[in-house]
């Protein structure tokens, strides 16, 4: 499904528009199953459509029960906002932000903004640059050199980067770059890669310090004295959407206590059958709290992923140490402050691809992370 300007064949020379604009199938049985989609374009006379190879499967549309296709008739909605001409010929990144970009290889906008907001985390681009690499190695053949490589350029270039050589480190080819991938699960690999080199050297522990962190998994029995607990270590959180209004509900939904009773009674050592409360509570954070925001879940009776649209709030500061530390153990350190500060939003959403927002909390009071 394409926007296209009209008479596109008798536009003038150097006509151009910059337009962002939304195209959308609406569901006819239920508004908030609407398939919707953002993009934007500069057009001219070459290029005057611009819109999606693949909007939404044709087994969807046309099956009556989904609700898009109605008494024979689709109803389709184009939201357009033309905006100021963006000239990309004379634009100067570095002039204008003191910052370049990074090419987008096909489908690498994901990943190009994990690669941006981990380079902007000035102790973890410190460590990469400190990995062991020889002059023998090859870029494309060393995931340490290429990252090297790259977070150098986008240093000191001048122009935007490509990042052909860190995926071919990856040992993708072309049409791994044109397939979305998990920014959550490209984030865990990368970061195990690192880790993994990084062992041995002065930089060994660095991916631990920055984003490990560790909760508590208990289960208290209610009439007799017996707990259990098991502590995990956690680099990314994440939380629920529906039902949350903002990250602090969030929170509260991930350390809510649940009751084991009934038929779903606790087997306890010694006890045998018991009633039980069981959850979660943190031990302590790490200085850079990755939240991945779960803005997609499977609808049971459509048999598909279902887009949370709700509304959701997120603070520039994330206070964990509020309400007197009730997202923490008993045993937690309260002399460490759990301030922390917003470095990062990332939001990705790509067809048939369940991916989350992002969030990137930086301890307050370590500014220098």
């Amino acid at each position: 499904m394409y926007l296209d300007v009209a008479d596109s064949g008798n536009l003038p020379y150097g006509w151009s528009r910059y337009a962002q604009f939304s195209l959308a199938i609406v569901n006819q049985i239920h508004q908030k199953y609407t398939a919707r989609k953002d993009t934007q374009h500069q057009f001219n006379a070459r290029e005057s459509d611009w819109g999606f190879t693949s909007f939404m499967p044709l087994s969807e549309l046309y099956d009556p029960s989904r609700g898009y296709l109605v008494n024979d008739t689709v109803v389709v909605e184009a939201e357009v906002a033309v905006r100021k001409m963006v000239d990309y010929w004379t634009y100067d990144s570095k002039k204008e932000t003191g910052y370049v970009g990074l090419k987008n290889q096909g489908a690498t906008c994901y990943m190009n903004s994990l690669l941006q907001t981990l380079y902007h985390i000035p102790y973890f681009r410190k460590a990469v640059y400190h990995m062991p690499t020889t002059e023998n190695d090859m870029p494309s053949g060393s995931i340490p050199l290429a990252l090297q490589s790259l977070f150098y350029k986008l240093q000191y270039s001048d122009n935007s980067v490509a990042t052909k050589e860190l995926t071919k480190s990856f040992g993708w080819d072309t049409y791994d770059s044109f397939m979305q991938h998990d920014v959550q699960e490209l984030n865990r690999v990368l970061c195990e890669k690192l880790e993994d080199k990084m062992k041995g050297t002065v930089v060994e522990g660095t991916i631990e310090q920055l984003f490990e962190g560790h909760h508590i998994n208990y289960i208290e029995c209610i009439n007799v004295d017996y707990k259990s607990n098991r502590k995990e270590s956690f680099y990314d959180l994440q939380l629920d959407v529906k039902g949350c209004h903002d990250v602090y509900a969030s929170f509260d939904k991930y350390v809510e206590v649940e009751r084991l009773e009934g038929d779903n009674k606790y087997q306890a050592e010694q006890h045998g059958l018991q009633d039980a409360r069981k959850g979660v509570l943190f031990l302590d954070f790490p200085p850079v709290l990755q939240l991945q925001l779960k803005r997609f879940e499977y609808d049971y009776m459509r048999d598909t992923m279902v887009k949370i649209n709700d509304r959701y709030e997120f603070p520039l500061q994330l206070d964990l140490d509020k309400d007197d530390g009730k997202y923490l153990t008993p045993d937690a350190d309260r002399s460490i402050r759990n301030l922390y500060t917003l470095h990062r939003f990332l939001f990705i959403v790509e067809e048939y691809m369940v991916v989350t927002t992002t969030l990137s909390y930086g301890l307050h009071s370590q500014t220098s992370v």
